[in-house]
């Protein structure tokens, strides 16, 4: 990690403050950190935790995920590796705070694990130490928790003050991520902090080459499924053709790499192509949402 300023303060979810705005965060910072904590969390299978599992199926039933695993025996070998998952207390908590305030970020959270460990099974030759090691998918977003709610939901432009906020849930993942499971290296603690990050080097927050093969397939479900879902900054979803197409750009502009886009279109396709054998279609079709406020920035308000 490289050292940085923080902008905003990073805390648990019961508030205890781990980091102050200011802090100049260092790997010494860190491991000084880790090093400080003597408590070690428990861990849990995350599928017998409260309404996961029933979430996660209910989710799963819906477009275009059902697509994905039409055959009983994929969804079934997905939920074979999904019951391995365990995760401390902490985030079990934070599940249900997201639950409670904020369903997009736990839908979202709950999609991205299952899309990535389906994408994991074709492209990670160790992908079995990965679902047994990180759960990084579920944990991708943690930070979100020291995002305030009404910026998280606001649907009108975000000022430069408030994108930071939301860019913040980057460092603040991975910090808490390391507070959690006392190790700086753990995936977990890499996806968290990387998954905005892009191969060209123009993503946030360290603007890094993305080159951690986990962490791009993370980074990949992340962008496909928040697409796809309503959100209330544009007026409508990307339907799952202008999604694919989006993905398609980016693996275009080397924001992600061929293989893991040409994995995800394969899972789209009925005849379930090797996407190593995958041909994409140059034309378009897709329909973007008409009304989309992602990335633009509103002028700070100013109070008299």
């Amino acid at each position: 990690m490289r050292t940085m300023t923080l902008r905003h303060p990073i805390h648990t979810l019961d508030n205890r403050l781990l980091f102050s705005t200011g802090t100049l965060l260092t790997q010494e910072t860190l491991d000084a950190f880790v090093r400080s904590m003597a408590y070690s969390y428990r861990t849990y299978p995350l599928l017998s935790h409260g309404s996961i599992k029933d979430d996660c199926l209910s989710l799963l039933k819906t477009q275009p995920y059902v697509n994905f695993f039409a055959k009983k025996e994929q969804l079934d070998a997905l939920l074979n590796l999904l019951e391995r998952v365990r995760v401390s207390a902490p985030i079990l908590l934070s599940m249900g705070y997201f639950n409670q305030y904020d369903y997009y970020t736990y839908a979202h959270i709950l999609m991205a694990l299952a899309l990535s460990t389906l994408l994991a099974v074709d492209l990670v030759p160790n992908y079995q130490d990965y679902i047994d090691s990180s759960a990084s998918g579920v944990t991708h977003d943690i930070g979100k928790i020291c995002v305030p709610l009404n910026i998280l939901k606001k649907a009108t432009p975000l000022t430069k003050t408030e994108r930071g906020f939301i860019e913040h849930h980057t460092v603040s993942g991975y910090v808490l991520l390391c507070y959690y499971y006392k190790n700086l290296q753990h995936p977990a603690c890499t996806a968290a902090l990387e998954h905005h990050e892009r191969k060209d080097g123009s993503g946030y927050p360290q603007g890094i080459l993305l080159k951690e093969p986990m962490v791009e397939i993370i980074a990949a479900s992340d962008v496909y499924d928040a697409l796809i879902r309503p959100r209330p900054y544009r007026s409508a979803p990307y339907d799952n053709r202008a999604a694919l197409e989006e993905m398609t750009e980016m693996a275009k502009q080397n924001k992600l790499g061929w293989d893991v886009v040409k994995a995800l279109i394969a899972h789209n396709r009925k005849s379930g192509p090797h996407y190593r054998e995958l041909t994409i279609a140059a034309d378009k079709r897709g329909t973007p949402p008409s009304r989309n406020a992602y990335g633009i920035i509103a002028d700070e308000e100013t109070t008299d």
